[in-house]
């Protein structure tokens, strides 16, 4: 930062007098590791992206909304992994893995059913 022309101690002056003290190296190293100069901001990983784009899709999947305008698990949040997969492939996005369709099941909170096994004929 110093070396493109901005000083990190006026930033630092400024948060000193609101009670966060901060060290110099500390700021810096912060923005070196977000990528942040001049107040751009980082770049942001494809995986991230992709990421949100699946959780997207399968939240779209797997709820509706009734009449009163809340949202209601559809029959395809009954879904599991594989079949999930084969949905969102087959109806949003074809290049969706299935680390991505685990990953967005996981954090809406859905994991499918699973049928009791059925005993042998007795």
């Amino acid at each position: 930062m110093r070396a493109a022309g901005h000083a990190v101690e006026s930033i630092l002056a400024a948060l000193n007098t609101l009670g966060l003290t901060i060290a110099a190296r500390t700021l810096r190293a912060w923005c070196a590791r977000t990528g942040t100069r001049n107040g751009a901001a980082g770049r942001v990983a494809a995986r991230t992206v992709t990421d949100a784009l699946v959780e997207d899709a399968v939240r779209a999947a797997a709820f509706t909304t009734n009449r009163a305008g809340e949202p209601v698990l559809a029959p395809e949040g009954l879904y599991g992994r594989r079949k999930m997969l084969a949905l969102i492939r087959r109806t949003v996005l074809p290049e969706a893995g299935f680390g991505a369709v685990d990953r967005a099941m996981r954090s809406v909170g859905l994991a499918g059913v699973v049928r009791g096994k059925l005993r042998g004929a007795r």
